[in-house]
């Protein structure tokens, strides 16, 4: 089974938001004909990559669901917003990185599902620097 051509985009262009901001975006998938779509799922999150546990946390979260009489039509594209929170901001480590990305989920027939995800940064913590093959800190950079 092919899955749904799926256009997700954000209306900053660089992509880059500093918390308390409002995050917007819109979706909607392409065709001349409805896909069935069972459901869809939008999700602003986070979560961290690299050594040791991975984490996550979802920050927004909007569910769309097909219903008899009222059939989902994601031609249609659907606007979403939300105010970003003040933390965590995204990093880049060498060892953790803490990434932002906009996530829909479509569950197709038969519980296939297709999942197209769209990363943004928050805040503005500044690139990793590296010395002698570690991460510099800011204490040792103080230090002599």
């Amino acid at each position: 089974m092919s899955t749904p051509s799926v256009r997700l985009t954000l209306d900053e262009a660089s992509g880059h938001y500093q918390p308390g901001q409002r995050l917007t975006g819109r979706f909607m998938v392409d065709g001349s004909k409805p896909w069935a779509v069972r459901a869809s799922e939008l999700s602003v999150m986070w979560y961290t990559a690299g050594q040791g546990e991975e984490d996550f946390s979802v920050h927004y979260f909007d569910r769309l669901v097909d219903e008899p009489g009222l059939p989902l039509d994601l031609r249609v594209p659907r606007r979403f917003a939300t105010v970003l929170p003040q933390s965590p901001w995204s990093y880049d480590g060498r060892i953790v990185k803490v990434c932002w990305c906009v996530r829909l989920r479509l569950t197709l027939p038969q519980g296939n599902d297709s999942l197209t995800e769209v990363p943004f940064r928050l805040g503005s913590v500044p690139a990793v620097e590296e010395s002698q093959g570690r991460e510099e800190s800011p204490e040792s950079e103080t230090q002599g």
